[in-house]
């Protein structure tokens, strides 16, 4: 992905996204998603070669002096996923460095609090789950009929949140997630094509190389033409980390079963956990988390989004 065009990001402290031209260049053909074949399986801050070792460095020496509050970003694991996310193109991974230090520095993302997003959590429509797949990735479940809000902006502050929160909650070593897509109720009127674009540049922009995998369970025919759409915003990467799994085939259902626990799983997924989300129970664990992150970037005053560095 390039990220040539670097201005109209920040509005009024909230996230807009100015979509790159070449955002849209690839192929269908390049970005088909296999479904029902083997997911992510979770490796944990693979090997680094001497050749990558070279590139990471020469990143390194490109983007210059890190900002003292965003320095983790220097770490070999760091510039390693923005490396990975661009096939270790260094020019490029260098630009989308340069964009997230600049974005963090304005948005200060690790600084939203759970009072500032709540409403936007109310219905369940995205939230993370109290358990993680076998991996230890973070799950967070999204259900696009509960959307509440009409605010693009306000939703992508609420994403932003919950990656942040999920990635305070990854183990050590661990870099990435997983979501969970519940398309039960879905509908034509939860389709929202400025909200998926967004969402797709901040997965891979901000986030590069985070999500490890994305199920999206039982979606219906007429989702098929919007998803079509959808992967034009994805980098080839990213969509190939996409899963569609239908709860009446078992040959994708192998996918939901390699991943988690089931005893744990929830049972919109085919789990055995009946428990529904709770609102006021999920704002008090926030709130806790709110207290972690903030006593973890007072002590080292750093951006706690790489806290789990090797």
């Amino acid at each position: 992905m390039s990220v040539s065009s670097a201005n109209g990001f920040i509005a009024e402290g909230r996230l807009s996204v100015s979509q790159p031209s070449d955002f849209l260049k690839t192929t269908p053909e390049a970005m088909s998603t296999d479904i029902g074949k083997s997911t992510s399986n979770g490796s944990e801050n693979p090997v680094i070669s001497e050749e990558q070792q070279e590139k990471i460095n020469e990143v390194r020496r490109l983007v210059g002096t890190f900002p003292e509050k965003l320095s983790t970003f220097s770490s070999d694991a760091s510039i390693s996923r923005y490396l990975r996310a661009q096939n270790w193109n260094v020019k490029k991974a260098t630009k989308l460095l340069k964009e997230t230090l600049k974005w963090r520095l304005e948005y200060k993302p690790e600084a939203i609090k759970w009072e500032e997003v709540a409403r936007e959590a109310e219905t369940g429509k995205m939230y993370r789950s109290n358990y993680a797949d076998k991996h230890g990735r973070s799950v967070i479940v999204m259900r696009p009929s509960r959307q509440n809000s009409k605010s693009i902006p306000e939703q992508m502050r609420y994403l932003v949140y919950c990656m942040e929160n999920a990635i305070l909650n990854l183990p050590e070593k661990q870099e990435e997630m997983v979501w969970l897509i519940d398309f039960n109720g879905f509908n034509l009127s939860s389709i929202s094509l400025k909200q998926a674009r967004e969402t797709a540049y901040v997965l891979d922009v901000y986030y590069p190389d985070r999500l490890g995998l994305a199920i999206i369970y039982n979606s219906p025919k007429f989702f098929e033409p919007f998803w079509k759409v959808v992967k034009y915003f994805l980098e080839p990467k990213t969509t190939n980390k996409v899963k569609f799994v239908y709860s009446d085939d078992p040959s994708t259902m192998k996918i939901i079963e390699e991943e988690f626990e089931v005893d744990k799983l929830e049972s919109a997924f085919g789990g055995k956990d009946n428990v529904d989300f709770d609102i006021n129970k999920y704002a008090e664990r926030m709130r806790e988390d709110d207290k972690r992150m903030q006593c973890l970037c007072e002590r080292g005053n750093i951006a706690c989004e790489a806290l789990h560095q090797p």
